[in-house]
């Protein structure tokens, strides 16, 4: 199985740049994972797909404004930095930008130096850990100086921040939005509740591998990052008697189904726990934990190209990206969803 097996040909005005103003307008998708049927929604229609006992599965991670601009102390030359992780304390793994520039011990300075990275350790593909150097509380200084780390497939600057977090985005640690909860509204999840539909909150820290292409050609050789996970008892429970009575268990967005997978891979049931996950699904992956996804569409070679060619089978999934296409569905990020069930 090799990368190229996950291509597919899109132009790039599908590239959607900017979210549309009403969240839950987007385009959908439904997509039959045994028949390979495609039907064409809205996506506030996703809740006539949805019964009364199945469990909505969502990512509350909540997006760091984590992008930032600074100099070097010593020779005044611009560096980016985008952090990535928190390793511990005021310790974070970045994504620096030209790495080149940055060495052990090297200081960046960002604002009027209000905030301060000193370089720790060099890794490869543009890592660096440094130790942030700062008074009072990191968020409010990286609400102040930072902003969103948006792909590098959007060239348009984001109007409203918020846009680029979920509605019920809580938990503060991504480096990257979990995409697929950006079409959800307040008022959806409301009706959808009162439709007797159990919604279930897990927690996901998007991280490096969202910005990293898959670059072996053999699929089995790609190494995924990793990145931190946790369940609540009462979530862990009330998926498991989900589960007892013979209902779905639907999840939004990979990040979600990660986690899910995760812990049903290691525990062969739901239960509380947090850790670091580096699970890579593809193509001859049994699903344990999830019997339905919604997501967006992902990019061509990809490792969520290939969680939902293992989900779906890659010949429907292939067989819908050409068909969005043709139908001009908006891509990626703030582009439209789709349910496959």
């Amino acid at each position: 199985m090799t990368t190229d097996d996950f291509d597919y040909d899109l132009p790039e005005e599908l590239i959607a740049q900017t979210p549309l103003a009403v969240r839950d307008s987007s385009r959908l998708m439904v997509l039959d994972k045994n028949t390979g049927e495609i039907e064409h929604k809205v996506f506030h229609d996703i809740i006539d797909y949805l019964e009364p006992g199945d469990t909505l599965v969502l990512n509350d991670t909540k997006v760091l404004p984590a992008r930032l601009i600074g100099v070097k102390e010593d020779t005044g030359a611009v560096i980016e930095i985008l952090l990535l992780k928190n390793l511990e304390k005021d310790n974070w793994e970045c994504l620096v930008k030209p790495a080149r520039r940055v060495k052990v011990g090297t200081i960046v300075s960002f604002g009027n130096g209000e905030l301060k990275a000193k370089c720790i350790g060099e890794y490869e593909e543009g890592i660096r850990h440094f130790t942030l150097l700062y008074d009072g509380i990191l968020l409010e200084i990286l609400e102040k100086l930072g902003t969103m780390p948006l792909p590098p497939y959007i060239h348009e600057k984001l109007k409203d921040q918020n846009r680029y977090q979920t509605v019920y985005a809580k938990e503060v640690g991504s480096a990257a939005a979990p995409t697929a909860g950006l079409h959800f509204t307040k008022e959806l999840l409301k009706r959808i509740e009162d439709k007797g539909v159990h919604i279930a909150f897990i927690t996901l820290h998007v991280g490096l591998g969202t910005f990293r292409p898959v670059s072996v050609s053999n699929v089995e050789e790609h190494e995924m990052h990793s990145e931190f996970y946790s369940m609540k008892k009462e979530v862990a429970d009330l998926l498991n008697e989900t589960r007892k009575n013979h209902h779905r268990i639907i999840s939004v967005g990979t990040t979600s189904t990660r986690t899910l997978e995760t812990i049903m891979s290691e525990h062969d049931h739901f239960v509380e726990c947090s850790g670091w996950t580096k699970i890579f699904i593809y193509p001859g992956y049994t699903f344990k934990g999830i019997d339905a996804l919604i997501t967006n569409f992902h990019l061509p070679k990809s490792t969520l190209v290939m969680l939902v060619s293992a989900l779906a089978g890659r010949e429907n999934i292939l067989n819908a990206y050409k068909i969005a296409v043709e139908e001009k569905y908006r891509f990626f990020s703030f582009g439209d969803a789709m349910f496959i069930h």
